[in-house]
């Protein structure tokens, strides 16, 4: 996934010089995307490139291109007689998610246990740091984005290019996933817990870290939905 700009709106709105270069489809993507992750874009919402065009001050080929990268990703997916859509989560889908989840996450665990580097064991020390930091402050969207930046890096931590392959299709809808997290503290101590695992050497306590907290992660989702008797629109996962 391509990095987010700090103001995604505002690096659009400053790249509209009146072309529609291949980074301008990515800049577009940029912004539907964290729209989409903050929720502003819910599931189920049309996609109308017209409108999104006059919102964003960029042509309408942009906007195409970057529906096109988002529905690779998994954010969004066309119907007949909708166009493009928002993709809309179930229960099922989010139920498939987790156990997606528990088996890549447990094997990059084990295998960033085994290969990250000094480098990448701090730079992972400092996502928590900033985490913690933003909890601190109730700073929700950088806690959603450190959530989503941990695994990201855990991931490349594993050195297995067919694992990151693997992720790539599915990296929208886990990172939706990733942003539906009410509870930063429980996140933090999971996350924390699970660094040191990888940071201790021993690949067994890693891999048993992640399954636990892919496993807490999904029971404290069900409990969210549970109270909200709704589908996966909303709750707790991380």
């Amino acid at each position: 996934m391509s990095a987010r700009p700090a103001h995604p709106d505002a690096a659009v709105t400053a790249a509209a010089d009146g072309t529609d270069s291949p980074a301008r489809q990515h800049q577009v993507a940029d912004v539907l995307r964290e729209r989409i992750l903050q929720g502003e874009l819910a599931p189920g919402a049309r996609l109308v490139e017209r409108t999104l065009a006059a919102e964003l001050g960029v042509s309408r080929i942009p906007i195409r291109d970057a529906l096109n990268i988002l529905r690779g990703e998994g954010f969004v997916s066309a119907f007949p007689n909708r166009g493009m859509v928002v993709t809309p989560l179930t229960r099922q889908d989010v139920e498939e998610l987790f156990e997606v989840r528990e088996a890549l996450e447990v094997l990059a665990a084990r295998r960033a246990t085994e290969h990250a580097t000094s480098e990448e064991l701090d730079r992972l020390a400092a996502i928590l740091a900033e985490s913690e930091a933003a909890a601190e402050r109730s700073d929700a969207q950088t806690v959603g984005r450190c959530n989503q930046d941990f695994h990201d890096q855990l991931t490349a931590m594993a050195h297995n290019v067919l694992l990151t392959s693997m992720m790539e299709p599915l990296e929208g809808r886990l990172h939706w996933l990733l942003r539906q997290n009410d509870n930063p503290q429980t996140l933090h101590t999971e996350h924390a817990a699970l660094f040191e695992a990888i940071r201790s050497g021993d690949p067994d306590r890693a891999a048993n870290r992640a399954l636990a907290h892919v496993r807490t992660s999904r029971r404290i989702w069900l409990e969210t939905e549970a109270r909200k008797g709704g589908g996966a629109g909303g709750g707790s996962a991380a």
